[in-house]
């Protein structure tokens, strides 16, 4: 098979990445990359003139419900459950 990629490749790719690869590691690195640069040239070949486009593997809806207009929840039942209200509002902590 011939390389897609070369050893001096990976290793500048792992240096832009800020990634120290062992010797090993290269070696694997570019002989799994070299595997699926492969596949994709593979997948390259099939013709695709007839099928669309599409955006996932299977047909997606919304699944979102309508939006109804409804009432509100009442303030004192809003508060109700609150750690710390002032009758008019939560009272949470101060966070800067």
């Amino acid at each position: 098979m011939r390389e897609k990629i070369s050893r001096e490749e990976v290793r500048h790719v792992a240096k832009l990445a800020r990634l120290d690869l062992a010797e090993n590691e290269e070696t694997r690195m570019t002989d799994q990359m070299n595997q699926i640069l492969g596949y994709m040239e593979k997948l390259n070949e099939l013709n695709t003139q007839e099928v669309s486009a599409t955006t996932h593997a299977i047909q997606r809806q919304n699944v979102f419900r309508a939006d109804e207009v409804r009432d509100s929840l009442e303030r004192d039942r809003a508060l109700a459950n609150a750690p710390e209200s002032d009758g008019v509002s939560f009272i949470v902590p101060k966070v800067i």
